[in-house]
């Protein structure tokens, strides 16, 4: 961290730029102008006067969510934000029927919390009309940034240069303490540090080829019961036969959303009437029989990834001071598992303790710190994410890093959930949806208590455990501790 600007009067730093006003940039603006006597949010869009997508994020349409774990995040930065989403007419989920349908059967119930849908467009509404009324948050917008601006000798990152989008083009210099990149998918990070003469490694990736569409209905007067009888209906993909993922949910307004989604290459259609016969594909009718009786008004939308990463930052031997990066401009993340918008607010948290040990104790190394921290909450979505998507056909994994524990982590998550589909057991089922929103560490599963207990139902589990046994020949608690990844709880800790 540059020190160009600490007031003791204050106890403040002088100047943060923040590169982007996503999800992740108003998160961490919100954070920071706690610890900073101007915040600058460099937006290179034209910020809308009211609920609408900004030309910046073509994913917008598509659906997001937030596990619990985010909205319990961001409820401590934005209190009481879902009453603004509801003055908006997003519905709460409490006590609304929830359908999980996956290869082994149905798991029917109602859903347990007081939580609020919505779409990106509102919740970014939300989250940036409360940032606005910060009165240390500055936005710059229509303005991009173009580099870095280092020291003389290159170690410290003293601001960024932006140029204004449109015919002029000015560019101005903008100084602070602090840069922090949240600019998601676009990020030019690697190449901006490249220029400056870093050696930064090559990310890992998963060449995952996955593509979803997506379509609204409004409801009829006579269909109004439909918005408060459900709240998502999932119908989960199957691998070995090459199904799509379908879900159905409603967002604000009494807007229902249905979409399609695989990984792998075979896309799902956008033409309408192929898109009604995917639905009716699927191995459950139920949300085919609700669409045909909906009034569409759009048109399916599709949205392609061809591959998702994960950076190393914090394994290059040298870093800038006075630079940091979060959300999707360090990892992004299958979107079908809802994960980004909660990891981001995870490393939001993870960053605010670190700028707080470093009020008290400074430390040289800070901005290495972080990006380790930082890492160690991205390593349990990550491995989550692969440990799903590369049972598709047609998904890679090229990366510097080995895939541990990902062939065990296949197996045993498979029949984790078979266990609690067949056996109608809501505790693991609470389990396993704990650990793939991140509530819970893959380790509060992948314990050698529940393993045991997991893997001893089945002849598939026992013939696992005797497989594990056989290649490692040690008590099942250190066999553990071989193959899988270390998860650190540091991820869980504040949840």
């Amino acid at each position: 961290m540059a020190d160009l600007g600490y007031t003791p009067t204050t106890g403040k730093w002088e100047r943060v730029i923040i590169i982007g006003g996503g999800i992740a940039g108003l998160m961490t603006a919100k954070m920071l102008s706690n610890y900073y006597d101007e915040v600058l949010i460099v937006e290179k869009d034209q910020l809308p006067d009211k609920p609408e997508n900004r030309q910046g994020t073509p994913q917008a349409f598509h659906p997001h969510r937030f596990t619990q774990r985010g909205r319990k995040i961001t409820e401590r930065l934005f209190p009481d934000y879902q009453d603004d989403l509801l003055k908006l007419g997003a519905p709460s989920s409490l006590n609304k029927t929830v359908h999980q349908i996956n290869q082994y059967g149905s798991k029917v119930g109602p859903y347990p919390r007081n939580d609020v849908k919505f779409s990106r467009v509102i919740l970014e509404w939300v989250l940036r009309c409360r940032v606005q009324k910060a009165p240390n948050i500055r936005f710059i917008i229509k303005n991009e940034v173009v580099c870095l601006l280092p020291t003389l000798d290159r170690s410290t990152i003293i601001g960024v240069q932006v140029r204004e989008r449109g015919q002029n083009g000015m560019e101005q210099s903008l100084f602070a303490d602090l840069v922090i990149d949240t600019s998601g998918r676009s990020s030019k990070l690697a190449l901006w540090l490249e220029e400056l003469g870093y050696v930064v490694p090559k990310p890992d990736k998963l060449r995952v080829t996955l593509g979803y569409s997506t379509r609204r209905y409004k409801l009829l007067p006579h269909q109004m019961h439909l918005a408060e009888k459900y709240d998502v209906i999932n119908i989960a993909g199957q691998p070995a036969n090459g199904t799509f993922t379908g879900v159905f949910s409603f967002i604000e307004n009494n807007i229902a959303e249905a979409v399609l989604y695989r990984p792998g290459g075979n896309h799902p259609p956008t033409d309408a009437k192929e898109y009604e016969r995917a639905f009716a594909s699927l191995p459950s009718p139920i949300i085919s029989d609700l669409l045909k009786n909906l009034e569409p008004i759009t048109s399916p939308r599709g949205y392609r990834v061809p591959e998702l990463y994960r950076h190393h930052f914090e394994q290059m031997k040298h870093w800038p001071s006075g630079l940091l990066v979060l959300g999707d401009a360090f990892c992004i993340y299958d979107p079908i598992f809802g994960q980004g918008m909660t990891v981001a607010g995870m490393e939001v948290e993870a960053l605010e303790t670190c700028i707080r040990k470093q009020k008290k104790e400074p430390k040289q190394n800070f901005e290495q710190i972080v990006l380790q921290k930082l890492q160690d909450i991205i390593e349990p979505a990550w491995w989550l994410n692969i440990a799903n998507d590369l049972q598709w056909e047609g998904v890679d994994y090229v990366g510097s890093e080995p895939l541990k524990g990902i062939s065990f982590g296949q197996k045993y998550l498979a029949l984790f959930l078979e266990q609690a589909t067949i056996q109608h057991d809501w505790m693991l089922y609470g389990m396993y949806w704990a650990v793939n929103t991140l509530s819970l560490s893959p380790r509060a599963i992948m314990n050698p208590e529940m393993v045991m207990k997991v893997l001893s139902v089945s002849d598939e589990g026992k013939k696992l455990l005797v497989n594990l046994s056989q290649a490692y020949g040690n008590p099942l608690e250190d066999v553990l501790d071989q193959i899988l990844p270390s998860f650190s709880q540091l991820s869980y800790s504040q949840s």
